[in-house]
């Protein structure tokens, strides 16, 4: 008897459609139960974001940014990130994003841990840093379609805040998981 354990057979896999920040594929699959079907998948490159920790005066901030979103039509609260450049290594591009989004470079970079952002139809990964040992270094470094609002913001209420209104990004949501995960694990 078929499980859904079981891997599909790909019987064929064609790109149908490009655009500027993901392709998209189509396959013919046949699965353990005999059964054939047609799938879309996306591929996009993978993505990188950093929960920076801001430490001062003994209080812990999450330095986290705001920018009008597209596809929901809404102003999120995000941590910094952004896409991993082909080639280039997800904590170099965690840093990266962190540096250009808020002009704060960091100390250390650990990986906090990854995850498929949508694997029902997504073939890109989701890597989630923290940096610690802030240091404001330069401004920001915008391309010409961003326009981010950098704050930090109480590590308490980022945290209890997350799945609300204007908190909502479940990536974001995903990402502070990883944090608390993080931090707990140094407790």
């Amino acid at each position: 008897m078929a499980q859904g354990s079981e891997r599909w057979e790909i019987l064929e896999d064609r790109q149908i459609a490009e655009y500027p920040i993901f392709s998209v594929r189509q396959r013919l699959s046949r699965g353990p139960h005999g059964k054939s079907g047609r799938f879309v998948a996306l591929d996009a490159p993978d993505w990188a974001v950093v929960v920076p920790v801001l430490e001062t005066g003994g209080l812990r901030s999450l330095l986290m940014v705001r920018q009008y979103r597209h596809g929901s039509d809404t102003v999120c609260r995000e941590f910094p990130g952004g896409v991993v450049e082909p080639a280039e290594d997800t904590a170099a591009a965690a840093a990266r994003e962190l540096l250009e989004e808020t002009g704060y470079r960091a100390g250390r970079i650990e990986l906090a841990g990854s995850c498929w952002p949508n694997p029902a139809f997504m073939r890109n990964r989701f890597h989630v840093f923290v940096a610690t040992a802030l240091v404001k270094e330069n401004e920001q470094s915008q391309d010409e379609h961003e326009l981010i609002d950098v704050e930090p913001v109480a590590e308490q209420l980022a945290l209890a805040s997350m799945g609300k209104a204007g908190w909502d990004h479940a990536l974001m949501t995903t990402a502070a998981w990883y944090y608390v995960r993080w931090r707990e694990s140094r407790s």
